[in-house]
């Protein structure tokens, strides 16, 4: 399979190289690997310049936003399957050849949600992991079933179906493409094999939450879109009811603690 893998990169140099570094093949599979950087001003231009062999195209061009940056680098890409990397996560060995396995093993399959690792800062892994959410999209809007980026793998024909990423989505674009994906009929597939680690540190949108307004506008307006199709309505006590099941799920717990 052809495996196709775009990097939004935007003054993240200190974990570039490890992202980079991350993204590989084996096994016959085959590797087309985008990176986009509208303006980076802290030597990650320098860095990508360095690792330019490893790319089948680099795009430095301005965007609007990281959504719009994702669609840029997946217009150039023509793989099979896709998949998307932040320049501050990056894939654990043997990630990309695990997701072509199981797209070449489930036929069926559009879209492949894997475990993630959480790492710190300086690259330190906490005790539990992240197992995927079975995915509903009337949980999401209830924020009760979450996806991560770099466990998260397509088929490029169910990305194309679904529109790809929306350019004005500056929080959590990568839900939003989960949510797209599914109301437009893409078939979900899971794995508890861990496919890539999510970085949280002070600086990062999840640990500064410093677009708090944004996410909630953006949360808002997926809702609105979710509901907008006809799907019921969670009632606020069927809403409560499934936060404290989620929290306190020991199932998914146990789950976070023996993912591999």
């Amino acid at each position: 399979m052809k495996v196709s893998v775009v990097t939004i990169s935007f003054n993240q140099h200190r974990f570039l190289p490890e992202a980079i570094g991350s993204v590989r093949v084996t096994n016959g599979n085959e590797l087309q690997y985008v990176v986009v950087d509208p303006g980076s001003t802290d030597g990650s231009r320098e860095i990508i310049e360095q690792n330019r062999d490893r790319f089948a195209e680099v795009v430095f061009d301005k965007d609007d936003g990281p959504a719009d940056g994702l669609n840029r680098g997946f217009a150039l890409c023509d793989g099979d399957i896709f998949g998307y990397l932040n320049a501050d996560d990056h894939y654990v060995p043997g990630a990309l050849d695990e997701a072509a396995k199981f797209f070449e093993e489930h036929p069926e399959a559009d879209v492949l949600f894997g475990s993630i690792a959480i790492i710190d800062e300086s690259g330190h892994r906490f005790f539990r992991k992240r197992v995927p959410d079975r995915f509903d999209v009337r949980k999401y809007a209830e924020m009760v079933c979450n996806v991560w980026c770099p466990s998260t793998f397509f088929r490029r024909k169910a990305f194309e179906q679904c529109g790809g990423f929306n350019p004005q989505n500056r929080t959590c674009w990568d839900g939003e493409l989960a949510v797209d994906l599914a109301l437009s009929g893409a078939e979900l597939g899971y794995t508890n094999r861990v496919l890539g680690a999510f970085r949280v540190y002070p600086e990062s949108i999840t640990g500064s939450r410093r677009l708090r307004d944004a996410s909630v506008e953006d949360r808002r307006r997926i809702r609105e879109k979710i509901y907008g199709t006809g799907l019921p309505r969670y009632s606020p006590m069927a809403v409560r009811a499934s936060h404290l099941q989620y929290k306190f799920n020991v199932l998914r717990q146990l789950r976070y603690i023996l993912a591999r």
